[in-house]
């Protein structure tokens, strides 16, 4: 397959950490949009795209294969719908939409396009995600029993007014942020879940209208238990998942950089001895070049990409409800 001609939604951070991983797949990055526009031509700059101020003018005007939409959450289905329209492939970054109803434009546009849409959930391909979740398919803790999970950073000074907390532009607030990323590796691991609860406090950012921890607690039909605490007001950056079955367990602690050495642990059951440990850690962050090549795969047909618009949709409707059950007088969405 040639190189892909991919265009840039939305040049911060995370847009430009994806043109990045796709010129280095050996992609053309030929177009940059952003409001900013000394960001969008910096960024075009470093790869000899052309920049644009409006995103319709770059789907209006380039001769483009896919588009990365890396905007705020408020315009992320927007975006992404009017390019699926227009033909063109499309990796959303998470969460996808600000409600399950903006998930479902987005996917309900995939269909009538025929055409790719991924979502962003990159922690999928961590290889210790990825290691724990191969073994955990072949059977080796036994039949699952709960999930346990951290994921939080301590955000800066002034964290509280940035966009993240403008209910408007977010949708809201630290659930929508990294607790996402959890939900969907919850789902990844354990399917569906039939109850939803959460408690989502505003403990520390308080001028702002979101929260800043979500306490959240799934389960399956089948009884099975998810349970996890997103959190703004880490001290340190931190991520921790544990998957426990009848006869072992998984554990993942830290993600690279500063969330510290990305470790798995198996861990199992011995009759009549010690439980036994093996543990492995992986030196490079490479979900992010993976997380590209599973785009590209799919955009070749080769197979359907690993968080689609339906493991969107899916995703944000537990997200709805749990912004719809959170008690009454905490932060709200």
């Amino acid at each position: 397959m040639s190189a892909l001609r991919v265009g840039i939604v939305g040049a911060g951070l995370i847009g430009s950490r994806r043109a990045d991983f796709a010129a280095a797949a050996g992609d053309a990055v030929v177009a940059v949009a952003d409001v900013d526009s000394g960001r969008a031509g910096a960024l075009a700059g470093r790869h000899g795209a052309r920049p644009f101020a409006d995103w319709r003018r770059l789907l209006d005007s380039e001769e483009l294969d896919a588009v990365v939409v890396a905007t705020v959450n408020r315009h992320l289905s927007e975006i992404s719908v009017a390019a699926l329209e227009a033909g063109r492939h499309v990796l959303c970054e998470k969460p996808p939409g600000r409600t399950a109803a903006e998930a479902v434009a987005m996917a309900s546009a995939q269909r009538r396009s025929g055409r790719v849409l991924k979502i962003g959930f990159n922690l999928r391909f961590h290889p210790a995600l990825a290691r724990a979740h191969e073994l955990f398919s072949a059977g080796e803790i036994g039949s699952p029993l709960y999930v346990r999970a951290v994921y939080g950073h301590g955000g800066r000074p002034g964290y509280g007014s940035e966009w993240r907390a403008d209910l408007e532009l977010a949708g809201g607030g630290e659930l929508l942020d990294q607790g996402v990323h959890v939900i969907d590796l919850c789902r990844w691991f354990l399917g569906d879940f039939s109850e939803a609860e959460a408690i989502l406090a505003g403990l520390f950012w308080t001028s702002a209208p979101v929260e800043d921890n979500a306490f959240v607690t799934l389960r399956t039909a089948e009884g099975q238990v998810a349970a996890f605490h997103s959190s703004w007001t880490q001290w340190r950056n931190h991520f921790s998942f544990e998957v426990y079955g009848s006869e072992g367990c998984l554990q993942v602690e830290g993600l690279g950089g500063s969330y510290g050495p990305e470790i798995f642990v198996l861990g199992r059951r011995l009759p009549g001895r010690p439980p036994e440990e093996i543990r492995t850690e992986f030196p490079e962050d490479v979900s992010w070049r993976l997380d590209w090549h599973d785009f590209v795969e799919a955009v070749a047909g080769r197979r359907a990409p690993a968080c689609g618009g339906e493991d969107g949709v899916e995703v944000m409707r537990l997200v709805d409800r749990l912004y719809a059950r959170a008690r009454p007088g905490e932060a709200a969405r």
